[in-house]
């Protein structure tokens, strides 16, 4: 990324109160501004405090837009700003001078920025009050949920979890999600060393006072500790306390008093952030334990990493999310107010359990400073925004590109790396079907482009081939099934500058099989998102086999599928297959081979009427949430008859799962050897030996290096950009693909 980037950001947040939300738009300005961002934070409330704002104004890279002060919404006087409001605002500003990313956090407010519609495609948008449970992902919720995002360019996920949810439930997401997790500023003192004593123990909470948030519970702690003989004191930081509900209709009230009354609790109020984190580093002890109902939550709390920054224990619910953090053996876990006494209690009288869960803290707060989010942050600015070759035409204007075609499936991010380019121009020439198409747009186009994209061959290639204006440039991606059909034959192929294949084998018939100059033909390969695919694995991955889109299974060969994990159970039952896919039946033109039906039906028997199997195979629903369910994936297998590419595989490997490739022809041309198995009895050995000798770690890291090498996306996309100007070069005798 070497031009300067501006981003719009907005959180429908109070700036004067500080509680997640705002130090969110702090931190996030903030990291921006580090990776080389102009930002323009546009404030929601007229500024009674600069607690928050200060380092904001002080930054270089950082504009404050304060409505209030600057007139820019007409009669607002001292009202917040409304979602409504804001849409129309930066909609204006944006008129003035152009933002590349609109960052917003709030999901109310981005459904009101969706509907504008003048910020489609450069809206970066970050979801936390949405559905995070199964049962609340209803079908009345995800509609919103995929118009935002197929309105936004990237979706922000605080966690690995909250990324796989919005996967699976929301299909929108898949491809555009980032890891944007909690940022905390690299602390400028540290807690306390010595652990505390039953005379001197200091706890501290920083944050809102919500029911939820057990904050009026905390208040009693104090006169509960001394029940046990320990001398306790609750500092309390905040100004922001929430109102009543159905539960505690007093509740304001009542947390007020106990912030003013209960004994032992010192309330200092609202405080700038580093006055707030100098008092938590007084403490021995900081609290973020919540009610039982959050517990489902997959966020994390930015509190309990600011607290680990200081060296700080934190005493919160044991969760899947704060285990993966902590440790399952971490000595300060909660569950109920009685739990929380009993931690305390413990932590004065053996030092030795405060100080490990002082050092899990520290360690785990160090993975999400200030410098490591605006690192992330420039890495996925730089994918996003990509550097790009002189492609200008004459008299500076954009090169216009035109691709036609009825599927665009496999080159949705080619497609976004061509849009991304600001010397680029694209539009989309989209066909009914392989034949059909309104042939008045498809002259209106064929006029205008400077470059046109065939992706498959079908009747576009005809049609483009013969209406090619000169000097015009014409580029033909085909696949594996076009070659065995007629279609081939009805292009211009004179017309046709460059012909891809996706692999050196596909290329070689090509050339035997058409009449396009072999000279024009080259290769290459199906991109692979490997930073996508780049997860943390399930811890029983390892015991775990997967096979992605089996249909039709007479010639993906569900049936060895079955016969490697069968064998496998008969020695480790812990073995298990997991098939995502669609499956015959869901393809009418599949279906209506009797051979097709006879063999899934005889798979499916047989797993029936085996014990092994019925509990050994598992399929699990089609959807392009690929790189989430890899997590669970160890081995990924391709046991076809024949592949164009079959990128399965190379999506394993990118996952950190280790390939099996049966040797269907040209496998050996895309996949290194090692991968390379002969038959079943091949891939059952090889699995074994990786598992129960130990060296899977070690082949799964091989496996994504070599992926990386060969098929990362940007490497496939500087292909794309580059065949857009110029011709590449064909193959060379004997070219493979991973070495």
């Amino acid at each position: 990324m070497t031009r300067r980037l501006r981003a719009l950001l907005y959180g429908d947040v109070d700036m004067n109160v500080i509680d997640g939300s705002a130090v969110w738009a702090q931190s996030t300005a903030l990291a921006l501004a580090d990776a080389g961002v102009e930002v323009t934070l546009v404030l929601k409330a007229a500024v009674t405090t600069d607690r928050l704002l200060q380092p904001l104004a002080d930054h270089d890279r950082v504009v404050l837009h304060a409505p209030h002060d600057q007139g820019s919404v007409p009669g607002l006087g001292q009202r917040q700003l409304t979602p409504a409001q804001f849409a129309a605002l930066a909609a204006s500003l944006d008129a003035q001078e152009r933002f590349d990313l609109v960052v917003l956090r709030g999901f109310g407010l981005v459904r009101e920025v969706v509907a504008d519609g003048r910020l489609h495609g450069r809206l970066w948008t970050y979801l936390t009050d949405i559905p995070q449970t199964v049962v609340e992902l209803t079908d009345e919720a995800v509609a919103p949920l995929t118009e935002i995002a197929d309105a936004s360019r990237i979706v922000l996920c605080q966690t690995e979890e909250l990324r796989s949810f919005l996967e699976h439930g929301v299909p929108a997401t898949c491809g555009k999600t980032a890891l944007f997790p909690p940022i905390v500023p690299e602390a400028l003192v540290a807690a306390p060393e010595e652990p505390p004593t039953p005379e001197d123990l200091q706890l501290v909470y920083i944050g809102k006072f919500a029911r939820r948030w057990n904050t009026l519970e905390m208040t009693r702690l104090p006169a509960r500790l001394a029940e046990h003989g320990v001398t306790a004191q609750l500092h309390a930081v905040g100004d922001k306390i929430h109102r009543g509900d159905e539960v505690l209709p007093d509740f304001p009230q009542r947390m007020r008093e106990g912030l003013e009354q209960a004994p032992g609790v010192v309330w200092h109020g609202g405080r700038p952030r580093a006055e707030a984190m100098a008092q938590a580093a007084l403490a021995h002890v900081g609290l973020s334990w919540r009610d039982a109902e959050l517990d489902a939550s997959l966020e994390l709390s930015t509190k309990v990493l600011e607290y680990g920054s200081l060296g700080l224990p934190v005493v919160l619910n044991r969760t899947p999310a704060h285990e993966a953090l902590l440790g399952a053996d971490y000595p300060l876990f909660a569950a109920s107010e009685d739990d929380v006494v009993d931690a305390l209690v413990e932590v004065t009288r053996d030092g030795e359990r405060w100080k490990l869960a002082a050092e899990r803290c520290r360690t785990a707060a160090a993975a999400y400073t200030l410098r490591r989010a605006s690192e992330d942050l420039r890495a996925e600015l730089d994918r996003v925004f990509p550097d790009a070759p002189e492609l200008t035409r004459d008299g500076g204007r954009p090169l216009r590109v035109v691709v036609a075609s009825h599927d665009l499936k496999f080159f949705t991010r080619i497609l976004d790396d061509l849009r991304a380019l600001p010397q680029v121009e694209v539009r989309l020439d989209t066909w009914a079907s392989l034949n059909d198409h309104d042939e008045a747009t498809s002259r209106e186009l064929v006029a205008w482009a400077d470059v046109v994209i065939l992706e498959w061959c079908g009747r576009n290639a005809a049609w483009y081939s013969r209406h090619k204006r000169d000097g015009q440039r014409l580029i033909l991606r085909l696949h594996r099934f076009e070659l065995y059909t007629g279609y081939p034959a009805e292009v211009q192929h004179d017309a046709v500058d460059q012909v891809i294949a996706v692999s050196p084998h596909y290329a070689k018939l090509t050339r035997e099989l058409t009449d396009f100059a072999p000279e024009r033909v080259v290769t290459i390969p199906n991109w692979v998102d490997v930073h996508a695919f780049d997860r943390p694995k399930d811890p029983a991955a390892r015991f775990h086999l997967g096979m992605i889109g089996v249909s039709p299974v007479t010639r993906k060969r569900l049936d060895l599928g079955i016969d490697v994990v069968e064998r496998l159970r008969a020695v480790d039952p812990r073995f298990t297959l997991f098939v995502k896919s669609k499956l015959s039946w869901d393809y009418w033109w599949i279906w209506k081979n009797h051979d097709e039906q006879r063999e899934l039906q005889a798979s499916l028997d047989r797993l029936q009427s085996s014990s092994s199997l019925r509990d050994g195979v598992v399929f699990d629903g089609f959807g392009p949430d690929v790189a989430a369910w890899l997590r669970k994936i160890g081995f990924v297998l391709s046991t076809s008859d024949d592949e164009s590419f079959h990128l399965s595989p190379a999506e394993g490997m990118a996952s950190g799962a280790v390939p099996l490739v049966r040797d269907w022809p040209g496998a050996d041309t895309i996949y290194a050897d090692q991968w390379i198995q002969t038959d079943v009895e091949a891939m059952v050995e090889r699995i074994l030996d990786l598992v129960h000798g130990g060296d899977w770690d070690e082949a799964a890291h091989v496996a994504r290096r070599q992926v990386a090498d060969a098929f990362d996306l940007p490497a496939v996309v500087e292909q794309w950009r580059r065949i857009l100007v110029e011709d590449l070069p064909t193959d060379a005798p004997g070219t493979r693909l991973m070495p």
